[in-house]
């Protein structure tokens, strides 16, 4: 005979994950159950699957530079806390790109695809291959780096100029990052 609690509790639960959006939420992170959705232009390979999401609230450098007497602003990195769903802190984001993550895990990637989705008031979406992975845990076997959901981060709109040559400004950006293994 079937016990009525343990049977209406798998009914709730069965219930409850199909009415979710498509991360659960634990105290360090979301892990996906299903595909976000992912312009095709950034999409990591399919046999990939997304693992985790942190969402990173922070800066984006520039610094005044000329070549060949042409000034403009060139972006020399990030400079980002890494949240989890919850808003703690699980890292941070920093030049490389690199992601560091508590517990010792880090990630170093290279930007391979791109893809303006509101090109004049956020920075770029990035499919971003990880070439460098460091420590074991949750991240270790990560392939794969999608960011998604941008706002903020473009160069500064002020001049650059001889005037502020070789200054450096920080510009405001979040984003979402979702990593796949």
């Amino acid at each position: 005979m079937f016990n009525k609690s343990i049977l209406f509790s798998a009914i709730l639960n069965s219930v409850f994950l199909v009415s979710t959006p498509c991360f659960a939420e634990s105290a360090e992170f979301a892990i996906y159950n299903q595909a976000p959705s992912i312009p095709p232009q950034i999409r990591a390979p399919s046999e990939y699957s997304p693992a985790v999401s942190i969402h990173a609230i922070g800066d984006q450098i520039y610094q005044c530079t000329v070549t060949k007497e042409t000034y403009s602003w060139v972006l020399q990195g990030p400079d980002a806390k890494l949240l989890d769903m919850n808003g703690h802190q699980v890292g941070k984001h920093y030049l490389g790109p690199t992601w560091e993550f508590n517990g010792n895990n880090r990630l170093g990637g290279k930007i391979i695809k791109r893809l303006n989705v509101d090109g004049n008031k956020a920075i770029a979406w990035l499919l971003i291959k990880v070439v460098t992975s460091h420590g074991n845990g949750l991240y270790s076997g990560v392939n794969f780096i999608n960011r998604i959901n941008t706002k903020g981060g473009l160069a500064p709109s002020i001049v650059c100029d001889a005037n502020h040559l070789g200054s450096e400004k920080r510009v405001a950006y979040t984003a979402d990052y979702i990593f796949y293994k």
